[in-house]
């Protein structure tokens, strides 16, 4: 299995970062359209959704149409919708349960899941726009936060965060995913190198005390994103949302995170701008 997952890790690394570095917005784009159209696909997999492939293919019609010609307003629009569906919608689910599958509550939590996805693959777009540095600076934050979660989980977890949702995890494995992610947001605002990340911009905009709310609230979100698409997979009864990435599962197994992270990003982004 482990051969497996390094394998797979090492073809996504050769196909995804030569794109990102060196190819031109197009090919993001279309890099972007191909994985937004598989996380569709399993994201209304997961849903108990019927027609899976012509529904993944209307999502992924409007994606590439909003990816190449909506309009500034309709991307924020889209944003704003996906941070407060997963505020008044998503974070509740998880106290409450999910909706039973064929009721109408779930096809409309089913719609929302799906505009979230098109606000992540969106605002990966615009981040790389600006910088594939500035980009992975953002996404940085979710990685950190879950490998930091997973080892001081291992070494000091005692009490499971959502034990009927993810029993391996653990709050003090969230909280030391956070502090991981406050230690090196701000260590990396030292280094000339990465002038032009996420956290740079924060610390500009904000101070410290805006920078260390931003990286905490954004470390959040990682969490509830990651719990979840959990609790989707177990309603589901499913161990992972697909078998298209060998050793790792799915596309939402990847990036479950950051479709709660990245339109939150983006938001914080914009707003720090104006």
């Amino acid at each position: 299995m482990l051969k497996t997952r390094i394998l797979t890790a090492l073809v996504l690394l050769a196909l995804i970062l030569p794109v990102l570095f060196f190819g031109t917005s197009l090919m993001v784009a279309l890099l972007c359209t191909l994985f937004f159209a598989a996380a569709c696909w399993e994201g209304l997999r997961l849903f108990g959704q019927r027609l899976l492939l012509p529904a993944a293919l209307i999502w992924s019609v409007i994606f590439v149409w909003l990816a190449f010609a909506g309009s500034f307003s309709q991307l924020l629009l889209i944003w704003f919708v996906c941070v407060l569906a997963w505020v008044t919608r998503f974070v509740p689910a998880l106290k409450f349960g999910l909706p039973t599958t064929d009721s109408a509550a779930n096809r409309i939590l089913s719609a929302l899941y799906m505009v979230s996805l098109l606000a992540c693959f969106l605002a990966i777009i615009k981040f790389q726009q600006h910088s594939t540095t500035y980009l992975l600076s953002v996404m940085l934050i979710v990685w950190i936060a879950d490998v930091g979660a997973y080892f001081f989980g291992k070494a000091f977890g005692r009490r499971k965060l959502a034990p009927t949702i993810s029993p391996g995890k653990s709050w003090e494995g969230a909280l030391g995913g956070g502090l991981a992610v406050l230690v090196i947001g701000a260590l990396s605002t030292h280094f000339a190198a990465l002038a032009d990340s996420f956290p740079v911009m924060l610390l500009q905009r904000w101070g410290w005390p805006g920078l260390c709310l931003m990286l905490v609230l954004l470390t959040a979100a990682s969490v509830v994103g990651d719990l979840v698409e959990s609790q989707l997979k177990r309603r589901a009864q499913m161990k992972d949302s697909s078998q298209l990435l060998p050793g790792h599962g799915g596309v939402l197994d990847r990036i479950d995170a950051l479709i709660s992270v990245l339109p939150l990003a983006m938001l914080i982004e914009l707003i720090s701008r104006s």
